[in-house]
């Protein structure tokens, strides 16, 4: 689970601790494992990287619950994923 490693960020104990602790909390909201979760992070990433170029350092994804009209609960996928620039697209 070296995700900082894996974006070239610095790996301290204090990022890892926080890292942790995000993808338990995750786990505990929507029933999803943390590897599964670091499943689709790098999926997103892979298909987003061919349009953009994305800063790692403040990607956060997450699966939740929200609330719908009739108070039921459903799992929902949140991603915020900084983009630096637009790459160009020959179509």
């Amino acid at each position: 689970m070296d995700l900082f490693k894996s974006f070239g960020g610095k790996n301290n104990s204090k990022d890892i601790a926080k890292e942790r602790l995000q993808l338990l909390l995750v786990h505990d909201r929507a029933d999803v494992s943390p590897k599964f979760l670091e499943m689709i992070k790098e999926d997103i990433l892979n298909v987003i990287s061919n349009y953009v170029d994305i800063d790692e350092a403040g990607l956060n994804v997450e699966i939740t619950k929200e609330k719908r009209s009739d108070n039921t609960y459903i799992p929902a996928l949140h991603a915020n994923i900084p983009i630096k620039k637009m790459k160009q697209v020959i179509r």
